[in-house]
């Protein structure tokens, strides 16, 4: 069935993690390939397989076999794409929904991109400044685990200060940083997805729920694109039915409800990368130091066949902390001082990895202790997994391996070869974070801190904005519970962003008429982030100055690899540390109510040009719309408006309806990249009224009415029935698909 639905965007998927990309796109696909290579995904997955049971072997086979099946007994032309690109999709294997599941792992983790970006910023600026751009939570910040998460005062002004981020780092660690090629090494790399990657999740016990029985809701986030990640399924068999969103490429469902339980993802953010600077052997430099001694490098040679051009060769080298990244550098004399490299370890390149056994076991639960169960498989990514069930029971674990570090905290590449910086195992799989019918009544997760202080091991030193969940908590206070009310909040666009830090922005004096009547709109206005309003755009466009101004002198030609939202450190400058406020390239002193007081007069100047002279013409949806685009032909005039799907759009980067959008890109900066991809309403005291809709629809075909019949239901909030009656079926449904088996296994 996904085969038929959506078979490009399988192959494209297993293409991206096998590295094999340049073979149907040419050669401006061979640094991601190199990349792929280089970090070994497919050579993982194909390594994990002799560690899955054999009941997994068998599902995984089969859904092979589905999928062979339907490309042996198609009728009609293969989807266009392989038309345009000419070429022949091959056969599926059990190894290519593996690879897929390492790729949704690498997209979920970042923090050793955040570690080369720190190295970089450490030629230009201090510690006590760099750990000033990651500020930590404040300390009222809700936390998922807490006995009870707190609500957040109305008025930031008497919140608590922020505590400020570990400056320390050792001496050692800091100039090996600041020798590193960080510059080239980024530079080499492909291009990172958006920053902010998330979800929301929130589970009521039904002593908070007007039924008197458990709702959840969950809404997962990911890049915006056509087709959509998810494909709507019910699927019925003998031994298990599930309803939810299943993942083309994967078998099973991954998320939703099987008529006992339901649950929901969010993604922790744990930090499970570190970048080793490792040593080579000054007598011989295919050997590299440990603290046992000389070892040599683990070598493999790949060849990446390149569509209208030659197959190039690459040798890959790995270490006992994983591959050599600094081999991808365009030549050797850029590695740091020609003695030493940089490798990544990470948690999702082991081989006895087994997540897909997790994934789906989850399904076949029947009550918390056999949930925890089957989470008990996951390695990569991390997740925080919500629950439910018709017994009444909430409970929320977050499975998955975390390393222990012997020393550090993560943050900065440190040296492999003394051991002091090691992995010593993974946190225990009983000591993960876990809970089960809290006092409250309650679990919430935006991808805000799930563990309080006490907890004994490190997750990672830096969280997600607590924003998000901050409305959530507060919104869960407010309103009544039930599921039209979780639908409203899943459609939230109130800015938590823009009621703290509007109030400090609006401190400045204007400087001509203009800016008074943009203030005097704003001074007026709700905080909502509505598509149909001015007012979310000429903040946007403000803020987005403001932070140009704030920090773009500090970080010189590093500006754009850090620009963003960053809520978290415009709010500490804006109350705690204003000195960043300073124009280091001046001999004045200006101060942060003089930097705002500029910042939108270039905003204003900036939107005229944009969008035209006269501000009653502006709206938010408009700069900001959700684009979903094909992720080969988007940049392509025809093609990319053939399979584009677009929508105006509320929401910002810290609403609930989140929207994404980058600063960075002045082309086109308020555009929406990162949305919610599935939203899902589950209702314990009757499944039957749950709700979901995905991004876009269902098939993959830009020609198909299903291609899109979707997203305007998504883009408006609303839902369709997750029934499992024939005779309840949403609107769009056209009938039901019953598959025999060949033969019995």
């Amino acid at each position: 069935v996904h085969a038929q639905d959506r078979l490009w965007q399988m192959d494209f998927r297993r293409r991206v993690g096998s590295g094999r990309l340049a073979e149907v796109l040419g050669p401006a696909a061979l640094p991601t390939d190199r990349f792929m290579r280089t970090l070994g995904l497919a050579r993982a997955a194909s390594a994990s397989l002799a560690h899955l049971r054999p009941d997994t072997v068998v599902l995984l086979e089969a859904y092979a076999a589905g999928v062979n099946a339907y490309l042996a007994t198609r009728s009609g032309p293969l989807p266009l794409e392989f038309l345009i690109l000419g070429y022949q999709p091959e056969p599926w294997t059990a190894v290519d929904s593996l690879v897929w599941m390492r790729v949704l792992a690498l997209n979920l983790s970042g923090n050793w991109r955040d570690e080369l970006l720190r190295a970089r910023l450490a030629r230009r600026l201090s510690p006590e400044q760099i750990a000033d751009l990651w500020p930590a939570d404040e300390a009222d910040t809700p936390i998922t685990l807490a006995a009870s998460a707190p609500a957040r005062p109305a008025s930031r002004s008497d919140a608590a200060p922020f505590r400020a981020a570990a400056a320390a780092v050792d001496d050692a660690v800091l100039q090996l940083a600041r020798r590193l090629p960080a510059d080239a090494l980024a530079a080499a790399l492909p291009t990172a997805p958006p920053s902010g990657m998330g979800s929301n999740a929130w589970v009521l016990a039904g002593s908070r729920t007007a039924s008197g029985a458990p709702l959840l809701a969950n809404d997962p986030h990911l890049g915006l694109s056509a087709p959509g990640p998810w494909y709507l399924a019910h699927l019925a068999a003998p031994e298990r039915e599930l309803i939810g969103a299943s993942m083309p490429g994967l078998p099973g469902v991954v998320l939703g409800h099987n008529g006992v339980i339901a649950w929901g993802f969010t993604n922790t953010g744990p930090d499970t990368q570190d970048l080793f600077v490792e040593r080579l052997d000054p007598a011989d430099p295919a050997r590299y130091l440990t603290p046992e001694g000389s070892a040599p490098f683990a070598t493999r040679d790949e060849v990446i066949r390149v569509k209208g051009g030659e197959a190039v060769s690459l040798r890959v080298r790995e270490t006992r902390h994983g591959p050599v990244l600094s081999d991808l550098l365009p030549t050797a004399g850029l590695v740091l001082e020609r003695d030493q490299v940089l490798t990544l370890r990470w948690t999702a390149l082991a081989e006895d990895d087994v997540s897909i056994e997790a994934l789906l076991d989850l399904g076949a639960a029947r009550d918390w202790p056999t949930f925890v169960a089957a989470a008990r498989g996951n390695g990569a990514p991390q997740q925080n997994v919500l629950y439910a069930d018709t017994a009444g029971h909430i409970g929320f674990i977050a499975p998955g391996r975390v390393p222990i570090r012997a020393r550090g905290d993560g943050r900065w590449p440190v040296p492999g070869w003394t051991g002091e910086f090691d992995w010593q195992g993974t946190i225990p799989f009983a000591q993960l974070p876990r809970a089960l019918d809290p006092p409250d009544g309650a679990f919430v997760n935006a991808n805000n801190r799930i563990v309080t202080g006490d907890y004994p091991y490190l997750l990672t030193a830096d969280w997600e904005p607590p924003f998000r969940a901050r409305r959530i908590v507060e919104a869960l206070a407010e309103r009544g519970n039930d599921l039209d009310s979780f639908a409203r909040l899943q459609a939230d666009e109130l800015s938590l962003l823009v009621r703290d830090l509007l109030p400090l922005m609006l401190e400045a004096p204007a400087q001509s008429e203009a800016a008074a009547a943009a203030r005097a709109r704003l001074a007026a206005w709700d905080a909502v982030m509505r598509p149909d309003a001015a007012e979310p755009l000429i903040f946007a466009a403000w803020y987005r100055e403001l932070s140009r101004k704030i920090y773009a002198d500090e970080l010189g030609d590093l500006f754009y690899a850090y620009w963003g939202v960053r809520p978290q450190f415009m709010e500490f400058v804006l109350r705690r540390r204003q000195l960043w406020c300073d124009d280091v390239d001046t001999a004045a002193v200006e101060t942060c109510a003089m930097q705002a007081t500029t910042a939108l007069e270039l905003a204003l100047a900036d939107l005229k040009r944009r969008f035209g002279a006269d501000p009653a013409g502006w709206r938010w949806g408009a700069a900001h719309p959700a684009r979903m685009q094909h992720a080969v032909f988007k940049d392509q005039p025809l093609l990319g408006w053939l399979f584009a799907i677009e929508h105006p759009s509320g929401g910002d980067n810290v609403t609930v309806n989140v929207g994404h959008y980058r600063p960075a890109d002045e082309v086109d900066p308020f555009a929406s990249v990162h949305a919610a991809s599935y939203r899902a309403l589950y209702d314990l005291a009757d499944l039957e009224g749950s709700r979901f809709v995905a991004s876009t629809g269902q098939s993959g075909n830009p020609l198909s009415p299903h291609y899109r019949d979707l997203s305007d239901l998504w883009a408006d909030g609303r839902t369709i029935p997750m029934s499992t009656r024939p005779e309840t079926y949403g609107p769009g449904a056209i009938g039901r698909l019953t598959l025999t088996p060949a033969a019995p296994r």
